[in-house]
């Protein structure tokens, strides 16, 4: 029976989301570190010539942010030539811009950078100068990929914890890059670049969780007896061995007492944090740190801060390039090919130095009011210092206060460090769950467990505390928590239970 064909026409209503190239930019600068930021804009200068310093004469002297910039006209003679030589090297680059027509180097790069605020404060950085992120960059680069798959993977490591572990879900780093990378990648193909990542060095690097990243070491090691024993142990007795109960495990697996030290040796050998190593790698222990912010406590209990802009200099779009634009569309009726072209280019360097600079603008903007927004909610903390005043914040509170969106604020908090009166700490230190007792009353998790090491380091080291005991202590400084939420807590502190603590 033959089958007719009908092509039908309808209306249907349909949502989608849409990220713009600019909120791509934005939010890429809003989540880079100062260091990072620096490389950026340095990057960024050097790809696009429509890009120059807002004031050279006094950026070479690298001023406080909060100092008045002179003017032109109070610079001295040497400040005047240096300025118009300048002005003549930009107009340079300008003309070998315009006679190289046709070359691709159109796109937005991607980092930048900054300059601190003050001579008199000193420069916080320590260990080497390449980056965690960097040196894992360096090692993709080795790898025969796709481009498609080369995003997938500077995501991922972007979305490392402090020590080198991937603890975000898969299905939501999906969902991330759906929305901020235009990247549509199942959880499998999200997978399959982890595992590569998971061929990094040092061994157990994007790990999703603790004993994924131990397997991880081990499986690098050659084939031995004492290889398949440790392999057992973290996938048999893993809870066993976080808990230190050696005595199971080699009465489990039938040891010897010399088999059983030499196994309970190299397994303490693995390394939890590989991300930490990463930076002994180039043979030094302590990694780069420059804070983002620097908060002043003063005597009178007023907290102020400034944002640290360290060599990120003013910029501005070179004027040379506006001149030139308008000169072009001026005349744009009586143009030659070449000339089209040439307008063309003009046109997408400004567009870019343009955008790049709001970029930048936001940037500084977001970080400036979450800051504050932090300072506000946690001042008690900032006046005395003590992590008993930290009060419960999760980035929801934040987000609210702000009117930021909830990933904006986890952007700025994960990557960026507040140099205080009590020490350097980073953003997310600020961040506090809570802990609802029955009577409804919410306390500070951070509060908790400060109280719950005060109390264990206070204790008789002959005859050291349960966990019973430690929650009847706990319920007498008015903190009534249950016995398996101290359990909790003491292990998320690093505290062993209390027959290990014995002396």
């Amino acid at each position: 029976m033959a089958q007719n064909q009908i092509q039908e026409q309808s209306q249907q209503q349909k949502m989608s989301q849409m990220v713009l190239r600019q909120q791509l930019l934005q939010a890429s600068l809003v989540e880079l570190p100062l260091m990072q930021l620096v490389d950026r804009v340095n990057t960024e200068m050097n790809d696009n010539p429509a890009l120059e310093l807002d004031s050279p004469y006094d950026y070479a002297e690298g001023p406080d942010s909060s100092d008045v910039m002179d003017s032109p006209d109070s610079a001295d003679t040497s400040d005047d030539f240096e300025a118009m030589s300048e002005r003549e090297e930009r107009q340079s680059a300008l003309d070998d811009a315009l006679s190289n027509i046709g070359r691709d180097d159109d796109e937005l790069p991607v980092y930048q950078g900054g300059k601190d605020l003050s001579d008199e404060r000193e420069e916080m950085v320590y260990g080497q100068t390449t980056s965690f992120y960097d040196q894992l960059k360096e090692q993709m680069g080795m790898l025969d990929m796709t481009p498609r798959q080369r995003d997938i993977m500077e995501y991922l490591i972007g979305s490392l914890d402090d020590d080198g572990l991937l603890r975000k879900r898969l299905d939501a780093i999906s969902d991330e890059l759906a929305i901020y990378c235009n990247i549509d990648a199942p959880e499998s193909e999200i997978r399959e670049v982890q595992l590569m990542l998971q061929g990094f060095d040092p061994a157990g690097i994007g790990a999703g969780s603790l004993q994924e990243c131990l397997l991880l070491q081990i499986a690098r090691r050659e084939p031995s007896p004492l290889k398949d024993l440790m392999t057992c142990v973290i996938n048999d007795y893993f809870e066993e061995f976080t808990r230190k109960h050696w005595d199971k495990i080699r009465s489990s697996l039938s040891l010897s007492e010399a088999q059983a030290e030499q196994l309970f040796q190299e397994l303490r050998r693995l390394n939890p944090r590989p991300g930490a190593s990463l930076g002994e790698t180039v043979g030094r222990s302590l990694q780069q740190i420059t804070p983002d912010f620097i908060v002043d406590t003063h005597d009178d209990g007023t907290v102020t801060f400034t944002l640290n802009n360290f060599d990120v200099p003013e910029l501005r779009v070179s004027q040379s390039f506006v001149d030139s634009l308008k000169e072009f569309q001026q005349n744009r009726d009586n143009m030659s090919r070449q000339s089209k072209e040439a307008l063309l280019y003009i046109k997408n360097k400004v567009d870019s130095a343009q955008s790049f600079i709001e970029a930048l603008k936001v940037r500084r903007q977001t970080l400036i009011i979450t800051m504050r927004t932090i300072i506000q909610l946690q001042h008690q903390f900032f006046v005395d210092g003590d992590e008993a005043s930290l009060r419960p914040m999760i980035l929801k509170d934040v987000a609210e206060k702000t009117g930021l969106d909830l990933s904006t604020v986890s952007r700025v908090s994960n990557s960026k460090y507040a140099q205080t009166r009590w020490g350097t700490f980073p953003l997310r230190h600020f961040f506090s769950d809570s802990y609802v007792t029955q009577s409804g009353e919410e306390l500070s998790t951070r509060r908790i467990k400060a109280v719950l090491r005060e109390i264990v380091d206070a204790e008789d080291a002959r005859h050291p505390l349960s966990d019973d005991d430690i929650k009847s202590a706990l319920a007498e400084r008015g903190f009534p928590i249950a016995r398996r939420t101290v359990a909790k807590y003491r292990e998320k502190l690093g505290i062993p239970i209390a027959r290990l603590r014995k002396k």
